[in-house]
């Protein structure tokens, strides 16, 4: 008896998940809810073509080089490369002294410890250190951005969707004011204080400030960051597309190998 009651209980709540399921994907059919602002004008990367790309891709060190310069210029000040050493340079084309004289001119200094009091001291970067941000800890760096922590730079173009595109399409993607449809249909997406509109960005209202003027060179340097931030992402893509090629090639001579082994082998026995 008492497991005739359980089945009847639990035959009931089953059914009763059933028909709420039914009935919220009927509403959903006859009665959708409201695109949003974001769903209606936010934009996808412009698809953007490097060096790096494909199997046989290759790292542009001029175009690194230059995006690296414009990290130095611009984007630093607020944004770090918490992966990424100063002496990681090298692989970029710069000497042992350019680097030394880079970390050494560095703005921002790290944390140390003062080896005669053991307090807690900053100092200038030596080679070994990772590329330290403007700012010495988050609650900083919100305060300085309208409460935006700016990311990290060392993996961004792996953490977002459309990689080195993204970057670029947002860098070059700001526009002087939303348009008038938006407004007309979401007035409550109008940019705030201390906002910016970019149709690539997620919300479409982004807290960083045009980082690059809009010029004949816009684009160039866009793709230059871009570049150089794909590096700093994947500092090995070279050494890995060169190993899978390896392997290809291995895999081929293997199979070749073997069926000639396999021809040779069955060769009598085929005749029988």
């Amino acid at each position: 008896m008492v497991r005739i009651i359980a089945f009847l209980v639990g035959l009931f709540f089953a059914g009763m998940l059933g028909y709420s399921a039914i009935r919220t994907g009927a509403s959903l059919i006859t009665d959708p809810p409201a695109a949003t602002a974001e769903e209606e004008f936010h934009l996808h990367a412009k698809k953007v073509s490097f060096s790096s790309d494909g199997p046989l891709g290759k790292f542009d060190r001029a175009q690194l080089q230059r995006g690296f310069q414009i990290y130095k210029e611009v984007c630093s000040s607020c944004h770090g490369l918490n992966r990424v050493a100063f002496r990681d340079l090298a692989d970029l084309g710069y000497s042992e002294g350019q680097i030394k004289t880079i970390a050494n001119e560095w703005g921002p200094q790290v944390a140390s410890i003062n080896p005669e009091t053991g307090e807690a001291a900053t100092r200038k970067p030596i080679p070994a250190d990772k590329i330290p941000g403007n700012y010495p800890n988050d609650v900083a760096a919100r305060a300085a951005n309208n409460n935006a922590l700016p990311p990290d730079l060392s993996l961004i173009t792996k953490a977002r969707h459309g990689g080195a595109s993204y970057v670029h399409s947002l860098l070059t993607g700001y526009q002087d004011s939303q348009p008038a449809e938006l407004l007309k249909h979401f007035p409550d997406s109008k940019t705030g204080e201390g906002l910016h509109y970019n149709p690539y960005f997620a919300n479409l209202n982004i807290a960083m400030a045009p980082p690059l003027p809009k010029d004949a060179e816009q684009d160039k340097k866009a793709k230059d960051i871009a570049a150089f931030l794909i590096w700093t992402a994947e500092p090995k893509l070279e050494a890995r597309h060169k190993a899978g090629l390896s392997a290809i090639l291995f895999l081929l001579i293997f199979t070749w190998l073997a069926w000639m082994s396999y021809q040779t082998i069955w060769a009598d026995k085929k005749k029988h």
